[in-house]
Order: structure tokens, then sequence, then C-alpha cells
């Protein structure tokens, strides 16, 4: 009876803890929406909390007439896409022979690959790196040098460990090549962590824009994010230029927080479709040797 009552406690102090971060997620982002939908004087003052105050879609309008929004957000899109499948090539081509105990040379490539996780040339050594191999300005610079995470490649490696080795030997005893029980064997059971892992990926790829700062200055090649990061900036003069009375007020907040929906809300969309894999994914290769 009385590790009843606990677990009951337990349970709605677990519950009261989800909510306070769902709320602190969700509120942000019904702010920023509302914003989005309000009219500039209703921004100018201050009326707007989380529900819109005379509802307007002059902000909405004004992105989704302009083309450079357009393609960015196709870009990206296509970037996303491209970047996941290389890297999840990447992730699991380099996941695989580590889980060979006769693999020659495997401690030494567990404490290489392990030792990058803590330790990075810095920026300066990087963008020389990149200026020398020819990738800057180029698409290619916003997908090589990321392409592999060490974090990921670990969960992958500790999913196929899960997997029991008699399936691998009877694949092998049966005339299987390395290649061939990966992909036969390996990958179908691996639908879970793939998916989880592709999920990381996208959302980086997608969020990322630092690289594509310090390396990009082709405008056709901005990622979504970096073009949201010069609009905002170019915004912040505008604000500057409102405050001295030369351009309409409120505007810019309104556009601000339509780009920001704009920017947000198709990343969004993949998070249900994928969903029924983060627990299954996630748990799984949560041990890591």
């Amino acid at each position: 009876m009385i590790k009843s009552k606990k677990t009951k406690l337990g349970d709605w102090i677990i519950v009261g803890i989800c909510v306070l971060v769902i709320s602190v997620c969700l509120i942000p982002l019904l702010s920023v929406l509302a914003r989005s939908l309000s009219s500039p004087e209703a921004l100018i003052r201050n009326k707007v909390l989380l529900i819109p105050v005379g509802f307007n879609l002059e902000a909405y309008k004004t992105v989704l007439v302009d083309a450079k929004y357009i393609w960015s957000i196709a870009w990206t899109a296509i970037l996303a896409v491209v970047f996941t499948i290389v890297s999840m090539l990447m992730t699991v081509l380099c996941a695989y022979p580590l889980i060979y105990d006769n693999l020659k040379g495997k401690a030494f490539f567990n404490t290489v690959i392990i030792l990058t996780m803590y330790f990075n040339a810095g920026a300066i050594p990087s963008y020389l790196l990149i200026k020398d191999i020819n990738l800057l300005n180029t698409p290619l610079v916003l997908i090589i040098p990321g392409c592999l995470s060490v974090f990921n490649m670990i969960i992958m490696r500790s999913f196929f460990y899960g997997i029991p080795d008699s399936l691998r030997e009877s694949a092998q005893i049966d005339g299987a090549g390395f290649l061939q029980v990966l992909v036969k064997i390996y990958l179908p059971l691996s639908t879970p962590v793939i998916a989880t892992l592709s999920l990381f990926y996208a959302v980086g790829r997608w969020n990322g824009f630092s690289d594509a700062l310090m390396y990009m200055n082709n405008r056709k090649f901005y990622p979504i994010q970096l073009l949201l990061y010069n609009i905002l900036n170019n915004m912040m003069q505008v604000e500057v230029a409102t405050q001295e009375g030369f351009s309409a007020p409120g505007l810019s907040e309104t556009l601000k927080a339509a780009t920001v929906i704009f920017a947000t809300v198709p990343i969004l969309l993949v998070y249900p479709w994928l969903q029924k894999y983060f627990i299954a994914g996630v748990t799984l290769g949560a041990i890591k040797e």
C-alpha cells in the first residue's frame, strides 16, 4: 500500500516535470506565432502575449512572395536530405567494422575516434583546411566537414552489438560476405536507430548556420537559418531607423516573427512521422561501450 502511494506520488512528479518542460518549449513558440499574426500597432503597444491581437497575415504574404525565401527553404530541404543520406552512410560504415573482434587495430581505431570527441583543431585551422582543399563557397562545404558524428556512430555501434552474433555467424556459414551481412541482416533490424539518427542529422543540418556563416559567401547556397540570421540583423537596423522615424513602426517585428515561424514549421512536420521510432532507437543506443 505504501509502495502504491509512493508510485502515485512519483507519477505526479514526473507529470509535473513533463508539463513544465513542455511549457518552457511551447510558450516561446506560441508567443512568436502570436506576434507573427498580430498587427504592427498591437506589437508597438505590447498587447501581444500568446494570442494574436489585430489578426494580420501581411507578414506571411511578404515572406511567401519573396523568391529568396522559397528557394532557401527548398535548398535547405535538399541539403538536409543529401546530408542525412551521406551521414548515415558514413555512420553505418564506420560503426559496422568495429563490432568485429578480429578487426586488426580495433583498439587503435576506437581510441582515435573517441579522441575526436574531446579535441579539435579549432576554427582557424579548420578554415585553412577547408580553403586548401577548395571547398570554400561550394555546396560540399555544408555536407562533408560535418557528415559524421562520433556520438551517433557510438550509438549505432552499440545497437549493432545488441544484435545476436549467431545471426551473423549463420549467414557467414551460408556464404554471406561482410557487406551482405550488413545489408541483409543488420540494416533491416536497425530501423529504429536508423530513423532516430537520421532525424538527428536532418534537424542538425536544418538548424545549422555557423558553418555556412564561416565558409559560404555565395548567397545562392545560403541555408534558411543563415538567411534568417541575416534578415534579423538587417531588421535590427530597420528598428534603429524606425526609432528615428524613417520606417513603418512595428512592421519589422511581425516580419521577424513570420520568418522565424517560416523557418521552423517545416522541420517540425517531420517529427510526427518518426516519433514511433524515438523510444526504441534512443533507448537501445543509450548503452555505449
